[in-house]
């Protein structure tokens, strides 16, 4: 499809850059008013109301965009209302939570804006150069905020190793993106003489070995092209070796972006990880099912990551008495239970991933809520800091109680319903390692067990430091009430969710 005829397809996008430009307009004449905190957040829930409007009146359908760079369909859909949930969660608990200045509120939501803006333009990249550029879109953006706070040095350090970690991801990744160019020589995912179609030709298969002087030899040289590929991709999803950033990121940066952090730029790397593999490697048949289209073992080496990624997460959390660090090797740890389902290469598989992502929103977004409510009040985030919560803040220590133990997989709590479709989705596909891996997942659930508990113990069972009551906005406490309801809605029925994913991807239920 031409540029002018994709433009109906690009509407929610349009709005997001519109969105954008306003919230730097109205932060330049809102800067002396005396209601300008509450200006501008009523101004960024219209734009976000308006985005939702346009996503929501998007045609329908599967429509390559400009020319085969962008590809609409309903996986795009489906991640753009996950993204629009994710900021519009962000934009309720960042005026009240003390950690943006009045005075920046407005630079902070244009921002937040233009990284959705990123995040939309990553879930249907399907040209190697626009899923780079959507990367390096979202993380720039992603620097700017995580060092918001230029006078706390913590943020500015964080800033530093993450523009660091960042640069070298991203420079692994172009090279990677070369090696793919060099061997098909187009940069397009899809569509005539793009990169699935020529492994799917046993012609353009047997020239390319002919090429790089014979089939071990070409196929080496695809593996490394992917393993490099997979730095940029591993690097926003926070899975092992390109985690390091991850902890001084979600400490430094302010707790609400933080938030964000985990759960956006996450689910846009997974968007991009399904489409380039599925894409490429795999091929869709009329029973809805995928078949290999080629010799590389893509599957196999998801899944050492995988089981690597969760077992550093869940480990090195054991360790950490601050709550923001051991969020983030938690979110490392999930980061490798969402590989499983990709290294299960299945659309059972996918679909797993795609409602786990769902509840993640709700599980991780309410935990770190609960750290702002106690930061803002106590001026600490470490375990310590929420001794006698039960007591001080019941509601907070109760919801935040619930997120720990559906982060955990406890049933009747909807985490337990994600990871057992993951699980599910391993061992439906069969084979001796997959089999394995989910052995590995389940252990490394019980390992997670431990350290969220320590939270728990701490806000019932050791005496607060002081008596009174914390005080906890009441905003909060309704956005927490209303992220642990679905957690218990969907941890009884969960049927809608999965039947949401698989109209996203395969078309029916597969688990």
């Amino acid at each position: 499809m031409g540029n002018v005829e994709s433009l109906r397809f690009f509407l929610p996008e349009s709005v997001l850059t519109l969105a954008t430009l306003s919230m730097f307009i109205q932060d330049l004449f809102t800067r002396r008013s005396a209601r300008r905190v509450g200006l501008l957040t009523a101004g960024a829930l219209v734009w976000l109301a308006l985005t939702a409007i346009a996503t929501w009146k998007t045609p329908g359908g599967a429509v390559p965009l400009f020319g085969g760079l962008l590809m609409h369909d309903p996986m795009r859909m489906f991640f753009a209302w996950v993204f629009l949930g994710a900021t519009l969660l962000t934009i309720l608990i960042v005026p009240s939570s003390k950690q943006i200045a009045p005075t920046r509120l407005g630079e902070f939501l244009a921002l937040l804006f233009a990284l959705v803006l990123g995040l939309y333009l990553m879930a249907s990249a399907t040209d190697l150069l626009t899923i780079y550029l959507g990367i390096e879109m979202v993380s720039l953006i992603s620097y700017v905020l995580t060092g918001f706070r230029r006078a706390d040095r913590k943020a500015n350090e964080a800033a530093l190793k993450y523009v660091i970690y960042g640069g070298v991801a991203s420079g692994v990744m172009l090279y990677g993106i070369s090696i793919l160019y060099g061997l098909f020589g187009t940069t397009r995912v899809l569509g005539d003489g793009g990169i699935s179609a020529q492994l799917a030709d046993v012609t353009s298969r047997l020239f390319l070995a002919h090429a790089f002087g014979g089939q071990p030899a070409a196929q080496l040289a695809l593996v490394v092209a992917i393993v490099f590929v997979l730095a940029g991709v591993g690097y926003k999803i926070a899975s092992v070796p390109f985690h390091m950033w991850c902890p001084d990121v979600y400490e430094g940066a302010p707790t609400p972006f933080t938030a964000f952090l985990s759960v956006g730029p996450k689910a846009a790397g997974f968007a991009v990880a399904i489409r380039f593999f599925f894409a490429i490697f795999e091929k869709q048949l009329p029973s809805g099912a995928y078949a290999r289209v080629s010799d590389v073992p893509w599957p196999a080496i998801i899944g050492i990551i995988s089981a690597i990624t969760m077992t550093l997460g869940n480990v090195t959390a054991l360790v950490q008495n601050n709550l923001k660090r051991m969020l983030a090797y938690s979110s490392i740890a999930h980061a490798g239970y969402l590989l499983m389902g990709l290294a299960a290469a299945s659309t059972a598989g996918v679909q797993s991933i795609l409602v786990y992502l769902v509840i993640y929103v709700f599980m991780n977004v309410g935990a770190f809520l609960v750290v702002i409510a106690v930061s803002r009040a106590t001026g600490g985030e470490t375990i310590a800091d929420f001794r006698g919560l039960g007591a001080r803040a019941p509601i907070a220590a109760l919801t935040l109680t619930v997120f720990l133990f559906s982060l955990t997989g406890l049933p009747p709590l909807a985490g337990f319903i994600g990871k057992y479709l993951i699980f599910a989705a391993l061992v439906q596909r069969g084979g001796l390692w997959n089999v394995v891996l989910a052995v590995v997942g389940v252990l490394n659930s019980a390992v997670s067990l431990f350290y969220y508990a320590r939270v728990i113990k701490a806000m019932y069972l050791e005496d607060a430091p002081v008596a009174e009551r914390m005080p906890v906005p009441a905003l909060y406490t309704w956005v927490l009430l209303g992220l642990t309801a679905p957690l218990f809605v969907f941890g009884l029925f969960w049927g809608p969710l999965v039947q949401w994913a698989a109209h996203a991807f395969g078309g029916t239920p597969a688990i």
